[in-house]
C-alpha cells in the first residue's frame, strides 16, 4: 500500500514546484478580490471545475496574499493507489502547528 501521509509547509519554493509538476498555478475565486484583498487562494488546474470560477493570479499575488492571512499548504505527494496526488488545500498555518 503506497503511502498517503498529508504534509504541511509554507515554502515557498516548495509548494511552486509541487503546484507546477502537476499543472496547475495560482488563482483566486473571482469576485472575491477587494481593495485590501486579493481574494480567496486556490491552486487551480486546466480541465477542472474550477474554470468558471476562478481566475489565475501570479505567483507573487499568490504568496503575498498566503503570507498576509497566515496560511499553510497541506498536500499528499502520492494517492493510496500510488497515483500522483494533487490533493491540497490552504489551512491556517497556527492550527497546523497544534497537529
Amino acid at each position: 500500500m503506497a503511502e498517503t501521509t498529508s504534509h504541511t509547509t509554507t515554502d515557498h519554493k516548495k509548494i511552486q514546484k509541487w503546484v507546477d509538476e502537476r499543472g496547475g498555478h495560482p488563482a483566486r475565486v473571482k469576485g472575491t478580490e477587494s481593495k485590501n484583498s486579493p481574494g480567496l487562494l486556490r491552486i487551480d488546474y486546466p480541465g477542472f471545475s474550477g474554470e468558471d470560477s476562478l481566475e489565475e493570479i501570479s505567483w507573487e499575488e499568490f504568496f503575498d496574499a498566503f503570507e498576509k492571512n497566515g496560511l499553510a499548504f497541506l498536500y499528499q505527494d502520492k494517492t493510496a493507489d500510488g497515483k500522483v496526488s494533487r490533493f491540497s488545500k490552504l489551512v491556517d498555518r497556527n492550527s497546523e502547528k497544534d497537529h
